[in-house]
């Protein structure tokens, strides 16, 4: 129940913006606000002002037009205040940052009578090094490719140093903080990786330049605000750090998730873990000579006998991984040929052969000998640096201290992959995926990507983040599949932590919307035979409205599809491939202000974030149902689980998940309360299948026209 004193306070801010604003109150919106405010408000709270169990996440699927932004702020910041804690919103995309930082918060600021402070967090390469770029400046290039051997080439170009000069002056006067992105021109990735630096090469507060730096100073500025917008990787990132690296901690925290669609895969992602075999050999062998080259600048003592050690460590590390590349290498053969070849071998059931597990445990424990000499060595450097050690100049020692740092994390993330490779995965519940890639073949020029990662994030969202934050919410257009929260629940570890609702749109889609599925001469699942009926079907379809979007779900069929027409109708797509996303729609959308037919042929990533409202597309054409392609092993291995444990993959994995993919296709249509037009399914499946009206269901109440 919200108390009196919330409540008024949420009441007055909402309906305070809808006056100022002229606007009446929506629906859909109102029960979003009512639903954030009351979950929130019931959370259990001890005397030190901590969650005590209860359930703390808030889950909305609110539609396209609702106003979810709004909903959120204005039911949550008030409780976030009340309970002293910070609220941080995140998003997917940079779409929907930049317009939450540039219009909505400015917005509701202005008009709802909330007064509060808010701020963009940003990761740590966003952010200038001083360090790095005072190294660019004196020369030190050829230092940082012996420390950084795998990164850019040793000396920059003249244009580059011209680059780094403007951007000291910039600092030097004030005129610029850093930021990479408040940079009055764009500044070529190459150039940028120069200057910035990863986490584990920043010598924090050891750093000659901490009272300038970037990202210190962008980091300090949170500690103050009331809300800090961010991004899912960003906070990801921050809990794989422990939490409260670089955003305040989980348990001082709200969170709002705005497109928490893209949670679990961000989160599948991030804990992962790759090692690219021979590729990992080669840097091993560059950098043991770097290491051995720091020992040859220091005098007998025992920071060379650490440094020495160092060496001494990963040079074992490398020679047990030489010798472990035949039998890998023969494992990974063996196993390919026993399935018919391809390029990925995945283990089944995540389970690997004794001989690799047995082979990955001595690496493992080779991997943990190196990080114990790269602690101690870091150690001594860093006692060397609060000393003000006079034995080393303290700007090279900054830099080993960086170089260290980076042998750690990747040592770290080797040591990740042989960890899991070594467990014995019968008891994983559910299993880790696990499996080889191969990269352009075991030639004298081909690698393998040896991989293993979660097939759900729920444990790992449940420990990291659901038992430690004060409260989330998470929102979305298409947070059900089937009409149901179980996908989201099994996939987020949502049961039992969850209130869920789903409020209706402001849309009134029988009148603004037609959803047709046409007669066609045979079965989606006849690949060839219906690409030959796109073909056939498209010219008439490509010239009933000016604007249209058609999404494939492969490739080859929308290649086939496209060069398959006349030339006459080629003039008029943009198709994926051919240009980055933004420049095809940018010229979509000139063309059709220009009184011309465009249509802009796209794949699953046209499906999701594209917003085309009025005449930029009045038609959209889903050429087949989406199902994803079964090679994703992660997927396999997660259907494989299901299956083992008397489930239905197909029917709990395959369906919903297209059913979701389908809804958010058809969500590309109607982006304003005014916009209108047709969708046009070229599979009639969802007609002849019994999964298919259970598909019908969960898409919005279009006006539906099905030909016989």
């Amino acid at each position: 129940m919200v108390d009196d004193s919330l409540k008024q306070e949420i009441q007055s801010a909402y309906s305070g913006f809808l006056s100022s604003k002229g606007l009446k109150a929506r629906y859909g919106q109102r029960l979003m606000i009512a639903h954030i405010a009351r979950t929130l408000s019931a959370i259990p709270t001890d005397e030190a002002g901590q969650r005590k169990g209860g359930k703390p996440l808030a889950v909305v699927e609110a539609g396209t037009g609702t106003g979810k932004t709004l909903a959120y702020l204005i039911a949550a910041l008030p409780i976030a205040r009340a309970r002293r804690k910070t609220l941080v919103v995140s998003t997917a995309t940079v779409a929907l940052q930049e317009q939450i930082l540039l219009r909505d918060i400015p917005d509701i600021i202005e008009h709802s009578g909330l007064d509060f402070d808010f701020a963009l967090a940003k990761g740590r390469q966003r952010y200038l090094c001083h360090a790095r770029l005072d190294q660019q400046l004196s020369g030190g290039g050829t230092q940082n490719q012996l420390l950084y051997p795998d990164e850019v080439a040793a000396q920059p170009e003249a244009q580059q140093v011209k680059l780094f000069h403007s951007m000291a002056d910039a600092l030097a006067r004030n005129t610029w903080d850093g930021d990479r992105d408040q940079w009055p021109d764009a500044v070529d990735d190459e150039a940028w990786q120069r200057v910035t630096t990863e986490p584990a090469q920043c010598t924090g507060r050891r750093c000659s330049f901490i009272r300038e730096c970037a990202f210190f100073r962008a980091r300090e500025n949170l500690l103050d605000v009331d809300v800090i917008v961010a991004n899912h990787d960003l906070v990801l990132a921050d809990l794989a750090l422990g939490g409260g690296a670089i955003l305040p901690p989980p348990e001082d925290v709200i969170y709002v998730f705005d497109e928490a669609h893209h949670l679990p895969d961000k989160v599948i992602n991030h804990f992962s873990f790759q090692v690219r075999f021979f590729a990992t050999e080669r840097w091993l062998e560059q950098t043991l000579r770097a290491v051995r080259g720091m020992a040859e600048q220091l005098p007998q003592g025992e920071q060379r006998a650490l440094i020495d050690g160092l060496a001494g460590q990963m040079s074992a590390l490398l020679e047990l991984q030489r010798e472990a590349s035949p039998l890998i290498s023969s494992i990974v053969n063996e196993g390919l040929e026993a399935r018919g070849g391809g390029d990925v071998l995945r283990f089944e059931h995540g389970i690997v052969p004794d001989l690799l597990r047995r082979q990955a445990g001595e690496l493992m424990q080779a991997c943990s000998g190196v990080l114990a000499e790269a602690d101690d060595v870091q150690e001594a450097f860093e006692e060397a640096l609060d000393k003000r050690s006079k034995q080393i100049d303290r700007e090279l020692l900054e830099q080993w201290l960086a170089a260290v740092a980076t042998i750690q994390r990747r040592v770290e993330q080797q040591m990740g992959l042989w960890r899991n490779y070594q467990s014995a995965g019968e008891e994983e519940n559910p299993p880790l995926a696990r499996w080889v890639k191969l990269v352009e073949g075991l030639s004298a020029a081909g690698d393998m990507d040896l991989c293993c990662s979660p097939i759900l994030a729920a444990n790992t969202l449940i420990s990291t983040l659901w038992k430690r934050c004060y409260g989330a919410v998470l929102t979305s257009a298409t947070l059900t599949a089937l009409g149901e929260f179980e996908r989201l629940a099994m996939r987020a570890g949502l049961a039992d932590l969850s209130e869920c609702a789903v409020v209706p749109s402001p849309f009134i889609h029988q009148e603004k919307a037609e959803l047709r599925v046409p007669a066609m001469p045979c079965d989606a699942g006849d690949a060839l035979a219906h690409t030959e009926a796109l073909i056939d079907m498209m010219p008439e379809l490509l010239r009933q409205e000016r604007g249209t979007l058609a999404l494939f779900a492969s490739w080859r069929q929308m290649l086939a599809v496209y060069d398959g027409l006349e030339a006459s109708l080629q003039a008029q797509i943009l198709k994926q491939g051919e240009h980055s996303k933004h420049e095809m729609i940018k010229q979509h959308c000139e063309r059709i202000d220009q009184g011309e037919y465009s249509t802009l042929f796209g794949l699953a990533s046209f499906a999701e974030g594209v917003d085309l409202p009025g005449d930029y597309c009045r038609h959209v054409i889903i050429a087949k149902l989406p199902f994803a392609p079964p090679d994703d092993p992660v997927e396999q291995a997660l259907a494989e689980w299901i299956e083992k444990n008397k489930g239905n993959a197909f029917m709990e994995i395959s369906v919903p998940d297209a059913a979701l993919k389908l809804v958010q296709a058809s969500g590309r249509l109607l982006r304003k309360e005014s916009d209108s037009g047709h969708i046009t399914l070229l599979d009639r499946r969802v007609l002849t299948r019994r999964y298919g009206q259970k598909m019908l269901d969960s898409l919005p109440p279009f006006r539906r026209v099905f030909e016989s």
